[in-house]
């Protein structure tokens, strides 16, 4: 596992996006190169420097295909909350050249929800799989919407949440839990672990328990992103206030080793 420690939020995005421009374009297969991609605060900051580097001919999208991680159960395309608005809210809509055909998002308003993510699981299979999932994690250290419990090598399927993360969520929902659907279609750990690598973005003090048991913690279904320990290509990048709970001498031994990436 690589830990690569940045000042700030600003600078983590900065890199996160760096190194997946660095993956679209250097790719030379055939097959497009698979993006997996989340939703929420984390990468916000990331895909505002995809947007830049794309508009300024950086890097193109038109031979990316993008799988997302999740999409809540019960909500349709045009609610601004679903994630299939958020995506494209603020990131495929200001992509010049992403394909709409292209896109890949879980239908929260499927009548076959399991037949749904059967799909999603064929489908990714079907490009050869992921080269690049990037993620975020919750305070509980959640991947995807694979809350503590969940088996390290989950498909793609129906998550009940949390009452936790409904009340983390309602900030999004006029600060009520109940308006917080209580299931989402999700990619599964394993769904994420199959991907040749695997990028995820922890910043923030509020993080930093959940940063401590992916790095130095054992893996467990009660941390579902400790999975990243057993990953061949994992990346985490962080800010420093995610640091805060790591032992000294791992947190040096991060800077020492990654001290050519620091921006």
């Amino acid at each position: 596992m690589r830990v690569i420690i940045q000042d700030d939020y600003q600078k983590m995005s900065l890199w996160a996006a760096n190194y997946i421009a660095e993956k679209i374009n250097a790719h030379k297969e055939d097959r497009p190169f698979v993006l997996g991609l989340p939703t929420g605060s984390s990468p916000i900051g990331v895909y505002q420097e995809l947007i830049k580097m794309n508009k300024a001919g950086k890097v193109s999208f038109a031979n990316v295909v993008t799988f997302n991680m999740d999409e809540y159960v019960g909500l349709p395309h045009e609610h601004d909350q679903s994630y299939w608005y958020f995506m494209h809210d603020n990131f495929f809509d200001h992509l010049v050249d992403m394909k709409a055909e292209n896109i890949n998002i879980l239908d929260g308003m499927t009548d076959d929800p399991e037949g749904e993510c059967k799909r999603y699981e064929e489908k990714i299979a079907s490009y050869g799989g992921i080269d690049l999932f990037m993620g975020g994690i919750g305070v509980d250290g959640h991947l995807a919407f694979n809350e503590p419990f969940t088996s390290l090598t989950s498909r793609t399927g129906v998550r009940d949440l949390t009452t936790d993360t409904r009340i983390v969520n309602s900030r999004f929902f006029g600060n009520d839990p109940e308006k917080v659907p209580s299931q989402a279609l999700s990619v599964g750990i394993g769904t994420v672990t199959d991907a040749k690598e695997v990028l995820v973005l922890i910043s923030g003090h509020n993080k930093a328990r959940a940063m401590a048991a992916v790095v130095e913690g054992n893996v467990s279904q009660k941390w579902t992103c400790s999975a990243l320990q057993m990953h061949n290509a994992a990346i985490i990048a962080c800010d420093e206030a995610a640091c805060g709970e790591l032992m000294v001498d791992t947190y040096k031994y991060f800077l020492d080793i990654e001290r050519k990436e620091r921006i």
